[in-house]
């Protein structure tokens, strides 16, 4: 276990500091908005096995409702955090891609696997 820590915290001294920042301001905003998105299903499942009593359909509509602000929050976050990031010089939107996500997250199990692998050689 701690060889897999030591080269998580090696590769996370390769990275810059914005990068961190970004990376991390990026990974925010898309959990924010899966979230928004789970909660507006699960208000809508509820509203509809709410079965027409009054304190389920609003507890339901309550629950999209912030779901939805949740979601406008984090769309006008993206917009804010990407000007701000224009201005200082800071490539944020780049990072926002999923599937880059992914690769980074594969990448850094993978040092950890092999990094963990060849300390013990």
């Amino acid at each position: 276990m701690p060889d897999e820590s030591n080269t998580i915290i090696e590769a996370g001294q390769n990275l810059e500091i914005v990068e961190i920042i970004t990376k991390g301001l990026a990974y925010a905003i898309i959990a924010a908005g899966l979230l928004s998105i789970i909660f507006v299903f699960v208000g809508g499942i509820s509203f509809i096995l709410s079965g027409g009593q009054e304190d389920k359909v609003k507890q339901a509509v309550s629950t999209i409702r912030y779901a939805i602000f949740g979601l406008i929050i984090t769309v006008l976050a993206v917009v804010i955090v990407g000007a701000v990031g224009k201005i200082l010089g800071i490539d944020l939107i780049r990072y926002i891609n999923i599937s880059d996500i992914f690769d980074t997250i594969r990448n850094i199990g993978g040092n950890g696997v092999s990094g963990g692998g060849s300390s013990l050689d």
